[in-house]
């Protein structure tokens, strides 16, 4: 299940870019609406680095919370190169994975100050007031939907507690 999980929230992050508007092609999974939006490079390689894409791809359904391309730049100098590294494939699965929820949530399921069981085991939290936030990142398009869950992408790479 924890690598179910690590694939569902690699696939998230790459099917919630621009590209994703409006989207309503049902017939994609996570993992080929994410590679096919173009702007998830960095989190289509963190989940084949993983060995999440057969997870991603799976039935699920799974909620992904999507961090950009710009996201991941975002992190310290090295740390993303660092991560794809062999020897760090587990602490890359847990990063990956919290960013994973079971099930299909969509924004209109969510509440302010919610608790969220993710993939990884712990719990990410969900603020609805003036804006939805992931653990302090903001949801900047939600609900894009795929055949296997929906994907929330979000402008932050959030990190396991």
């Amino acid at each position: 299940m924890f690598r179910r999980t690590y694939l569902a929230l690699t696939a998230a992050a790459l099917m919630t870019g621009p590209a994703f508007a409006g989207s309503t092609d049902m017939k994609k999974d996570i993992v080929d609406t994410a590679v096919e939006a173009g702007s998830f490079a960095t989190l289509v390689a963190a989940v084949q680095a993983a060995g999440l894409v057969e997870t991603l791809k799976g039935d699920g359904p799974f909620t992904v919370f999507a961090p950009t391309d710009e996201a991941f730049a975002a992190l310290p100098a090295g740390t993303v190169e660092d991560l794809l590294k062999p020897e760090n494939k587990d602490k890359l699965t847990a990063i990956l994975t919290y960013h994973v929820v079971p099930g299909k949530v969509m924004s209109g399921d969510l509440s302010n100050n919610m608790m969220a069981a993710t993939v990884q085991g712990g719990e990410v939290t969900i603020m609805t007031e003036g804006g939805v936030t992931v653990d302090g990142a903001n949801v900047v398009q939600p609900d894009i939907e795929t055949s296997n869950g929906v994907i929330h992408v979000i402008d932050g790479v959030i990190m396991p507690k």
